[in-house]
C-alpha cells in the first residue's frame, strides 16, 4: 500500500498532507538552524564524504560506498566508514566493528561493508562521535559516511546522492505522505547525483547493479547462479522487488519469492521453511550477513556490485582525492 501512495497511484497521501507539511517544517527549520549556526556541528580533521538519498527506501548507497572503498584503497588511501547502524542495538556507542561483531548489535550494512572491504567501521547514533573513535584508534585520510546526508551535525567536504532511476522520487511529497526526506531541489546543492538503473538525466552519473558469482553461505563454493535448481528468491532489503529484477535480467525465474522488511531479523526455523530440501534459497548479500551463523548448506547469496562509466568514475575519485590533497 504504502508504494502505491508514494508513486502517486493513490490518492490516499492527501490525507497525509498535513504531517508531511510538518515534517517539511521541522526539517527546514532544522537546516537553517544548522546553516547559521543555530545548531551546532563539528567539522572532522580530515575529509568526510556523505553517501546519502533524498528518500526513504534502498536505493543503492551502501553498494556505492564499497565501490568507493575499494577504488580509493586501490589507490593507496586509507579509508574509515561510518554508519547509524539501522537495525542494530548496541550496549555502547560508539562501537568499532570486529569480526565477532553480528548484525544484532552493528547492523546489517556496517557488518556488510566491514566483511566486503576490511575497513575500520564505527556506527553510532551520532555520527561525529564515530568518526572521532575511529581517528583516534587509526590513521586514516578520508572518512565515508554510509547514508546521513540529512546528519547535519557532521559537516562534509563531499556530498554524493543515490537515487533509484525507476522510482525516483515517486509524488514528491515529504515523509509520510511521500518518499521524500529532502526535496529534490536539494540536488543543486549536492556534487554529484548517481542514478541507480532506470534512465540517468544528462546531470546525473548512470550506475548499474552488476551480479557476480552466487556463493554458498556455508562451504563458500561459489558458482554461476545460472547453474542453481529449484530457486526460492527472498530480499529483505529497502526496494526487494530490484533483487527480483535483478534474477529476471539473468533469466532466472524462481519458483517462488518472498520479501521481507528492511532490517528485518531472521532465525533459523523461518527461512528452513520457505524451501525444501530439493530447492535452494537465493538471497541478497545482505541478508547473507544475518544469517552465517545459522545457514543451511542450501542456502546461497548473490553480491552485486556497483558499476558506474569509467570517465565518471574517475570524476567522482578526482574529485575526493583533490579532497583528500588539500587537506594535507
Amino acid at each position: 500500500m504504502i508504494e502505491r501512495i508514494w508513486s502517486g497511484q493513490s490518492k490516499l497521501y492527501l490525507l497525509l498532507l498535513p504531517l508531511s507539511w510538518l515534517y517539511g517544517l521541522i526539517s527546514g527549520i532544522r537546516q537553517l538552524g544548522y546553516r547559521y549556526g543555530l545548531l551546532k556541528s563539528w567539522r572532522a580533521p580530515l575529509p568526510v564524504v556523505v553517501v546519502g538519498n533524498l528518500t526513504a527506501g534502498g536505493n543503492g548507497k551502501t553498494p556505492v560506498v564499497i565501490w568507493l572503498v575499494e577504488n580509493l584503497q586501490r589507490k593507496g588511501i586509507k579509508v574509515g566508514v561510518v554508519s547509524r547502524g539501522y537495525g542494530g542495538k548496541s550496549a555502547n556507542y560508539p562501537l568499532i566493528l570486529d569480526q565477532n561483531t553480528t548484525t544484532d548489535i552493528a547492523g546489517d550494512e556496517p557488518v556488510l561493508i566491514f566483511q566486503r572491504t576490511g575497513v575500520p567501521v564505527a556506527v553510532a547514533p551520532n555520527r561525529s562521535a564515530a568518526v572521532q573513535a575511529l581517528i583516534k584508534q587509526y590513521q586514516l585520510d578520508v572518512i565515508i559516511t554510509d547514508d546521513g546526508l540529512q546528519h547535519y551535525a557532521l559537516q562534509r567536504d563531499v556530498e554524493l546522492v543515490v537515487i533509484d532511476g525507476v522510482r525516483r522520487f515517486g509524488n514528491g511529497w515529504w515523509l509520510p505522505a511521500g518518499p521524500m526526506r529532502e526535496r529534490a531541489g536539494r540536488l543543486k546543492s549536492v556534487d554529484a547525483v548517481i542514478t541507480n538503473g532506470g534512465f540517468a538525466r544528462n546531470d546525473e552519473i548512470p550506475m548499474i547493479l552488476q551480479a557476480g558469482q552466487a556463493i554458498n553461505l556455508l562451504s563458500g563454493e561459489r558458482r554461476a547462479v545460472t547453474e542453481l535448481n529449484h530457486i526460492v528468491a527472498m530480499a529483505g532489503i529497502g526496494h526487494p522487488p530490484r533483487f527480483f529484477q535483478t534474477l529476471a535480467s539473468l533469466n532466472i525465474t524462481p519458483e517462488q519469492t518472498h520479501a521481507f522488511a528492511d532490517h528485518q531479523p531472521y532465525n533459523a526455523s523461518s527461512l528452513s521453511s520457505l524451501v525444501t530440501s530439493d530447492q535452494v534459497l537465493l538471497m541478497t548479500e545482505k541478508d547473507a550477513v544475518k544469517c552465517r551463523a545459522f545457514a543451511a548448506q542450501n542456502w546461497w547469496y548473490l553480491p552485486v556490485d556497483a558499476c558506474l562509466p569509467s570517465d565518471d568514475a574517475q570524476t567522482l575519485l578526482t574529485l575526493i582525492l583533490t579532497r583528500i590533497q588539500q587537506d594535507k
